[in-house]
């Protein structure tokens, strides 16, 4: 029986095209020796060109889907990814006690790839005020980090600004991810109270980065939910998801989704 390490609760959204959201998690959790549970908020209709339709979970549901994995199999972190309103926001923050010894690690996916908003304003102000303050790792990007604070985010300073600002709403740690900033160096900063560690790789020219996001934050949450000390786990989850991203197998006509499955090369 292969050894399995880690427990980790996705709380996400469905992605049909397999590329980003829950999908992308189970992947990235189950390639890095995790074991991975979901509880999912919405349901969407899409591929790589875009999102052609969403059907969100009703919050009781969801809180069924949480206490049912959580009284049972248990959590060594909960990762949640892509919410829609304060309703959702509010139900998670109020299962978390459930859980009460397992890192969260939020990722406030605020819009789809193609540009399409995910997250209400009600909602947004619901995940500053409630589930920021709860997270041990928050993961923005560029325009995340922008939505939740008002701050620009348009070069690397003003990215670092933004994460002083998240520290203060009181999350444990900021990832902020510079993949949005342009160049030819792609740096993320992870920033806690104590200091900050830059991430650094090439900026790898192709179209297929769809999910990148939830990959690197459910990477994340697998090294936490193993014991893995926070930098350490970072710097895993960004060498995997570098390597899934070259890895991509180029299907769809738009923004393709990563190679998860590149560790399985020559075994």
């Amino acid at each position: 029986m292969a050894e399995i390490r880690g427990r980790v609760l996705i709380i996400a959204g469905s992605d049909s095209g397999g590329g980003a959201g829950i999908q992308a998690d189970i992947k990235t959790v189950t390639m890095l020796g995790g074991y991975a549970a979901t509880a999912i908020t919405a349901v969407t209709a899409q591929n790589t060109l875009g999102v052609a339709a969403v059907h969100r979970v009703p919050k009781g549901f969801i809180r069924s889907q949480i206490v049912s994995v959580l009284s049972d199999i248990g959590a060594d972190a909960v990762k949640i990814g892509a919410l829609f309103g304060p309703r959702e926001v509010e139900t998670i923050t109020e299962t978390l006690h459930l859980a009460p010894h397992a890192p969260v690690i939020v990722d406030p996916v605020a819009a789809a790839s193609d540009g399409r908003p995910l997250l209400s304003k009600k909602g947004l102000a619901a995940l500053i005020a409630l589930l920021i303050p709860r997270a041990s790792l928050l993961t923005p990007n560029a325009d995340e980090a922008r939505l939740l604070t008002g701050l620009p985010t348009t070069s690397l300073d003003e990215l670092r600004a933004a994460g002083e600002a998240l520290l203060k709403f009181g999350a444990g740690a900021v990832l902020m991810k510079g993949g949005h900033l342009t160049g030819p160096t792609v740096t993320d900063l992870l920033m806690t109270p104590a200091g900050e560690r830059r991430f650094e790789g090439p900026r790898i020219a192709t179209r297929h980065t769809h999910g990148t996001g939830c990959t690197l934050a459910s990477a994340c949450a697998t090294g936490l939910a193993q014991g893995m000390a926070l930098e350490a786990a970072v710097e895993r989850g960004w060498d995997y998801t570098a390597r899934a991203i070259r890895a991509a197998p180029g299907l769809g006509a738009g923004a393709g989704p990563l190679g998860h499955g590149w560790p399985l090369e020559g075994r």
